[in-house]
């Protein structure tokens, strides 16, 4: 007998078909492109500009590297990437949104970034690119939008050079008990609305809070890495946990 439970996936938390997460997710994302960046500083006041700023500080990017960033979106990463890595180097910005990718390449031209940053749509779960291409991989809050997790962990460390690292920055659990709940009372009372009233978009940002709340926890994502292959895994709680950065190196 089939076992209808290995064939769907949580998309917030609704069970759908496997094959329907995908375009789901992209539904989602298509809203949002254009609002995008405006939504992040208002979530979180702000804050996710230091969340970025120490996962650029914790990448070990140096000049003339190859940096992959994976659900870079509108470029914040790939943009301070491109300045660390000079023109020696390169970093890709790949996205499996095409209307996230086009927000990003037009941001980051407006920027004067140009000449060593590559635009590629592809899916984390095979990405299109030879083993052992580069030397730091980030994925910045879009693991917890991928089909199967391990899967796209797992083609991350085929595509990683021995000595890289793969950082993950990602929504996850809060560790003090108050702060939880008022995390809670945050995402589904006052997110939508804002959602809504920004963006004009309440539903997608309802999606986005349940999103978090399915994703695993930081042990668990430590353990899925480590599976994947991934050694010295590590991860640090940002913001009491609201937020989780991930490390893992491949030797």
């Amino acid at each position: 007998m089939k076992d209808s439970k290995s064939d769907t996936i949580d998309f917030g938390y609704q069970q759908v078909a496997k094959e329907e997460k995908q375009g789901l997710v992209a539904n989602v994302f298509n809203s949002v492109a254009k609002k995008y960046d405006i939504m992040n500083d208002v979530m979180s006041f702000g804050i996710h500009r230091l969340w970025k700023r120490y996962t650029i500080d914790c990448s070990g990017v140096r000049t003339g590297m190859k940096v992959l960033d994976i659900a870079g979106g509108t470029g914040d990463l790939t943009a301070q990437f491109s300045r660390r890595v000079g023109p020696t180097g390169n970093v890709v910005l790949a996205d499996i949104n095409q209307a996230m990718l086009d927000v990003g390449r037009d941001k980051l031209r407006n920027m004067g970034i140009v000449g060593n940053v590559d635009y590629v749509q592809a899916n984390a779960e095979e990405l299109p690119f030879e083993d052992d291409a580069f030397d730091i991989i980030t994925i910045a809050f879009g693991l917890r939008n991928v089909t199967d997790k391990q899967k796209a962990l797992e083609s991350m460390f085929r595509v990683l050079k021995p000595g890289g690292r793969l950082i993950v920055l990602e929504f996850s659990k809060p560790v003090p008990p108050l702060l939880s709940q008022a995390y809670d009372f945050y995402s589904f009372n006052v997110l939508p609305k804002m959602g809504q009233l920004v963006a004009g978009d309440a539903e997608s940002y309802q999606y986005l809070a349940e999103s978090i709340r399915m994703h695993p926890d930081q042990e668990t994502l430590k353990g899925m890495m480590q599976q994947a292959g991934f050694e010295q895994v590590t991860y640090d709680n940002l913001t009491g946990g609201i937020v989780a950065m991930h490390r893992g190196f491949k030797f």
